[in-house]
């Protein structure tokens, strides 16, 4: 038996109102067999590179075929496009806005369409909810058996945006905090591979965050002691900060955007 289609919705919608839910059910209206899957709906709101990396530490944990469905949209109702891409085993379905530069700049897409055929949306497209209206139904339509192609014309002049990347010379790497998780975890651009490139990622590095040293690597959160700050390459394997049963973030006093630097000892 063929298995169901799978579509990962990921948006900054929340779920205290009905707009994720009414995209689910445009979805299943027009695939019933559809499996959607929410990955989250409580990404800072408007955060498009916020959302890029999520998206990006996502997607590929998801079985082949997968569609993505992905709603950051502070531009809904102007100019901006919306486009479909096949990227490696994945599509995925989103407005142009860069949403998808992490995704693309991982694996580079096979084929990027706009979202031109009007058959593929409701009949009316509120300029106020894309996602519902075309958005939702291009990919449930996907999911139904189209080709990306029947969405519209090819392009190549997709929008990207700037996710901020370390910067590494003589002196280390320099980066930032880019994520704050539920639990306090602080999470920056600084992966194992670029700490690697000073000659490790172990205990021989200098580590400071926000004017502070936290020069201690650990392999677990249960490494660390109460009252102290660990540093630690976590599930994406990046180098962030955790406290033991509380937020590091708190303790430490920082948020996203504070910066962060690697030396070898």
């Amino acid at each position: 038996m063929a298995s169901r289609p799978t579509i990962a919705f990921l948006s900054d919608f929340g779920t205290r109102d009905h707009y994720a839910g009414v995209m689910k059910g445009v979805v299943l209206s027009i695939c019933p067999d559809a499996v959607l899957v929410d990955v989250s709906h409580d990404l800072p709101a408007h955060d498009i590179p916020f959302a890029a990396r999520e998206l990006a530490a996502t997607y590929k944990y998801f079985p082949p075929g997968t569609i993505f469905l992905v709603v950051v949209d502070p531009g809904v109702g102007s100019a901006r496009r919306g486009i479909a891409a096949d990227v490696g085993d994945w599509r995925f379905v989103a407005p142009d806005n860069g949403v998808l530069t992490g995704v693309f700049q991982d694996t580079p897409p096979k084929k990027v369409v706009e979202l031109t055929e009007r058959r593929y949306a409701r009949p009316t497209v509120s300029r106020t909810f894309e996602g519902r209206d075309r958005f939702a139904p291009a990919a449930a339509w996907l999911a139904k058996g189209i080709q990306l192609p029947a969405l519209g014309r090819v392009i190549s002049d997709y929008v990207q945006v700037d996710l901020v990347q370390p910067v590494i010379d003589d002196a280390g790497i320099r980066g930032q905090v880019v994520r704050v998780d539920r639990f306090g975890n602080v999470v920056t651009n600084i992966s194992r591979r670029v700490c690697e490139k000073l000659g490790g990622a172990d205990g021989a590095l200098q580590i400071e965050i926000g004017g502070r040293d936290v020069s201690r690597v650990v392999s677990t959160f249960s490494e660390i002691a109460v009252g102290e700050i660990g540093a630690l390459f976590g599930s994406t394997d990046h180098l962030e900060f955790a406290a033991q049963a509380a937020s590091a973030a708190d303790v430490m006093g920082v948020s996203v955007g504070a910066p962060v630097s690697v030396f070898r000892r």
